[in-house]
């Protein structure tokens, strides 16, 4: 009887290091940007969301078990500036707003005094991360990034034209977001995120990235649904040209969320990843 009292009592215990998380606000460049932090390790892993996304909307699976998977990292979920509930500031895109990010990033980081720390990024979140580990090598331990590509080609653009009016998008698909920034402000966030990043294909050829993924030093995982309809099969080949000793797997059925899809295989694999010593 007390053998399995002790057994429920141990299992109570590691549900509860497992879901704990605390959510504040942490001042950084006169902004107030919302983290959610979950475990207690030493080492610092950032979670870099998606476009318009947030700590909650894009990485449950993620906050809830990472912590027992890195024991010893703690895990950090931002909402990039003017995205989820770090608003204020209303969201400003132009054609450095990914440098951006990627700089607050860093000084939210600092803030923390966890100066250097491993990145997990998704889609806009990778490209985010991909322009981190670039320019600011020496904060950057080890990087896992999937749904992401360094550049926009034409298919791409003219996909994005294509879902801009999101009164065309189902309520499924509509109402997360929605819930986050309001039925009004929602559509107008997501259109001027679609001009933004068309705009790095009129002006810029495209280009996010590039030469950012060259300085890359830190280990890298890329991870990849080959299902993924929101980025072109080129970015690949073209990220693991440049990054020769990134690790990769691929989910043969997965497309663009393949963290939440098949979150517990996911989270298996980048725990592996981000517990390497080398």
């Amino acid at each position: 009887m007390l053998g399995n009292l002790g057994r429920l009592l141990g299992l109570r215990s590691s549900i509860t290091r497992r879901l704990v998380h605390t959510e504040r606000k942490i001042r950084v460049n006169g902004s107030d940007l919302n983290i959610v932090e979950s475990g207690s390790g030493e080492q610092s892993l950032l979670l870099m969301p998606g476009a318009l996304g947030s700590a909650w909307t894009d990485f449950k699976p993620q906050i809830e078990q990472l912590p027992k998977l890195l024991p010893g990292h703690t895990i950090i979920a931002w909402d990039p500036p003017g995205y989820g509930k770090s608003v204020p500031p209303q969201r400003k895109f132009g054609l450095e707003f990914f440098r951006e990010d990627a700089q607050a990033a860093v000084d939210l980081m600092k803030a923390l005094e966890r100066p250097r720390f491993s990145i997990l990024g998704w889609s806009d979140g990778g490209i985010t991360a991909l322009i981190v580990a670039g320019r600011h090598a020496e904060a950057v331990d080890r990087l896992a990034i999937w749904g992401a590509g360094a550049y926009l080609n034409a298919e791409e653009v003219k996909a994005l034209k294509n879902i801009r009016d999101v009164a065309k998008w189902s309520p499924r698909m509509r109402e997360p977001m929605e819930q986050v920034y309001g039925v009004e402000r929602f559509p107008q966030l997501w259109a001027e995120w679609v001009d933004a990043a068309c705009a790095f294909y009129d002006q810029r050829d495209g280009d996010f990235c590039r030469s950012e993924v060259e300085q890359i030093k830190a280990p890298t995982f890329i991870l990849h649904g080959k299902k993924d309809p929101m980025i072109a099969a080129e970015h690949i080949p073209w990220l693991r040209e440049r990054l020769s000793h990134a690790k990769y797997h691929e989910f043969p059925e997965g497309k663009h969320n393949i963290h939440l899809r098949y979150a517990e295989e996911f989270n298996k694999l980048v725990a592996d990843f981000f517990n390497k010593k080398d």
